[in-house]
């Protein structure tokens, strides 16, 4: 005698024999994937609606099959549905749900739909209504920076490249040397918004909808931009997903070399900033470590993010067209991407609106040897080559290290010695704010450029 048909799976008709029940959980998704109910809730009510629209349903049959997946979602809202043994995914699950508060009628639910166009469309339309909430709280982080940077720009401290100091700045241009990263992030973003607002929903298992549905009228019933204009593509599409979280890992990327310098300028070696007790932990030998864990893990998420754009990359790489099982390794990176970066934005604002800023530090970091560049452009500015004034610049500073003094410790007469052109005005060189005000530049650091700086991100934010 052989086994009877498991009828409760929606493939169940064509087998005879049970599943291995460890083969049921090496392919049930429904543990992770049904964080997406209210989405396929959803997508099932605007489908009934299309199957009203052309005569598969009656007025009658839409409203009870409409008021079932309410109570469905209602379920799953308050912590109320409970998951049957044979529930594959959240679509079999609400599916089954449906049936048993409504009869046969939710059977109808499925007509001309396959789980590849609905999972596809689940997905689209749950990481739209995420990407709401991390590009607010990407344009938090921007604006909190900007708000800093406005408050704070009469701090200067050395700016560093190799990790040595190089040039005095303001330490609002080192803030919004950061912010703009992000608002290229924030650009970014909105710019895919239109690709992950495609709806795939009535391109069936991979051939299209037999019966007529109205698929802009499914479109616009979701909130959709546009609609995929090919069933075999509309299943198997999953660019959005590797957008999203190549977008994910450079927006982390920026995060991780945020809190690289944060965590470095903490130290107390620099102790240009202090993270609040809020954004800090301790340690659990020695008592006197603050130790800014806040920064170390932002760091860490963004390997962790990588990871997960780079494992889903080699999944899609090798996949024939349209819909294959592997693409159901797509949801638990794209979840777990969602959840660190969401998390990670909130975190850095709380960082960044926090922290202690210690001018007094940052002052006390610049000494007179980042002013070599300026002592260059004196000589520019009394007409010698470039390449020649750093060539003095350079043996200034040798000159000032052999007699263990700063530069402005020499005096007019060893300037003079160096170049005939430097004249008595040359000890004015060594100003660390004129210096920066001298770079008024676009993109410079003086008073006047950050003025532009902070509108130019402000408009981007959409701030006045």
């Amino acid at each position: 005698m052989t086994d009877q048909p498991t009828k409760q799976k929606l493939w169940g008709g064509r087998f005879t024999g049970k599943t291995d029940p460890l083969m049921h959980a090496f392919n049930q998704s429904l543990k992770y994937d049904q964080r997406m109910h209210a989405a396929d809730i959803r997508g099932s009510i605007a489908y009934a609606k299309a199957l009203r629209r052309v005569g598969l349903l009656t007025e009658e049959e839409e409203v009870k099959m409409t008021q079932g997946l309410e109570t469905v979602g209602r379920e799953w809202a308050t912590g109320q549905f409970q998951p049957a043994a044979d529930d594959e995914d959240i679509h079999t699950a609400n599916e089954r749900r449906l049936s048993e508060l409504i009869g046969s009628l939710g059977g109808k639910l499925h007509t001309g739909r396959s789980r590849n166009d609905q999972v596809a469309t689940d997905m689209r339309l749950w990481l739209l209504g995420e990407v709401d909430d991390i590009e607010s709280s990407l344009i938090n982080l921007v604006r909190i920076m900007v708000e800093r940077a406005d408050k704070e720009r009469d701090i200067l401290l050395p700016g560093y490249t190799h990790l040595q100091r190089g040039q005095p700045i303001r330490w609002s241009h080192f803030l919004l040397s950061h912010a703009f990263s992000f608002r290229n992030d924030l650009e970014r973003l909105q710019q895919l918004i239109p690709r992950i607002s495609v709806l795939p929903l009535g391109s069936g298992a991979l051939a299209g909808n037999p019966f007529s549905i109205d698929r802009e009228f499914l479109a616009k019933e979701l909130g959709f931009a546009s609609l995929a204009e090919n069933s075999m593509w509309g299943v198997g599409d999953r660019d959005f997903i590797v957008e999203f979280l190549m977008w994910s890992s450079l927006t982390m990327t920026h995060m991780s070399r945020l809190a690289e310098d944060l965590i470095i300028y903490s130290t107390a070696e620099f102790g240009f900033v202090t993270l609040s007790d809020a954004y800090s932990t301790g340690s659990s030998m020695m008592p006197q470590k603050k130790n800014p864990d806040s920064l170390e893990l932002l760091r860490g998420k963004s390997g962790r993010i990588f990871g997960d754009m780079a494992g889903f990359m080699m999944t899609l790489k090798g996949l024939p067209s349209t819909y294959n099982k592997d693409l159901q390794e797509d949801k638990e990176p794209l979840f777990d991407t969602v959840d660190n970066i969401s998390a990670s934005l909130k975190i850095a604002e709380g960082v960044i609106a926090t922290m202690e800023v210690h001018g007094e530090k940052m002052q006390q970091a610049l000494t007179m040897d980042v002013l070599a560049t300026d002592l260059a452009d004196y000589l520019v500015r009394k007409g010698v080559p470039f390449r020649e004034t750093h060539h003095v610049s350079g043996r200034a500073v040798a000159l000032a290290e052999a007699r263990k003094c700063q530069l402005n410790g020499l005096s007019v007469q060893d300037y003079k010695g160096l170049h005939e052109k430097f004249g008595d005005d040359v000890l004015e060189v060594f100003d660390f704010e004129a210096s920066v005000e001298r770079r008024s530049s676009i993109g410079g650091p003086s008073r006047k450029t950050l003025d532009r700086q902070i509108a130019v991100l402000r408009a981007a934010l959409g701030q006045k």
